[in-house]
């Protein structure tokens, strides 16, 4: 059974594994005071700050969800940035990304923010189909700083 939780301050060696994971498949690295900063940033009550969360199945930590509140100016309401998604390559296909998800949607909606956005890259086809079932592929193309 997969459940999904807030993460826990004896949760930093599990997540550190599963973002460590997520950042190599998108073939990237972070500092070790990164990884400090960003758990502690998940764990802070500052309602401007990340959220994140555990999925569990059978009690083992296998995926792990960030996201973020923030102002659009667009909207007077917040919009919430689903930043990284990961689950463990064995339990793929078994619903731990659409669980984690929809924990985000909820909390959202629990925080009066009925937009929920994210990112991933072209080439993540396996993700992409989840996405495609749970959300709305839009034409926006992402620039970065040169």
């Amino acid at each position: 059974m997969i459940t999904i939780r807030s993460l826990w301050q004896a949760d930093r060696a599990e997540w550190q594994r599963l973002w460590t994971a997520y950042l190599e498949f998108y073939e990237t690295s972070v500092a070790p005071e990164v990884y400090e900063t960003a758990f502690q940033r998940l764990l802070g009550n500052d309602s401007q700050d990340f959220h994140g969360a555990l999925a569990e199945l059978d009690g083992k930590p296998v995926g792990l969800v960030h996201y973020l509140f923030h102002r659009h100016l667009w909207k007077i309401e917040n919009v919430c940035y689903l930043q990284d998604l990961y689950a463990d390559p064995d339990v793929r296909g078994q619903g731990v990304g659409r669980k984690l998800i929809e924990h985000v949607y909820a909390q959202a909606d629990a925080a009066d923010c009925p937009s929920v956005y994210w990112l991933t890259q072209d080439f993540n086809a396996e993700a992409r189909k989840l996405y495609d079932r749970i959300g709305v592929h839009t034409p926006f193309i992402r620039y970065n700083r040169g």
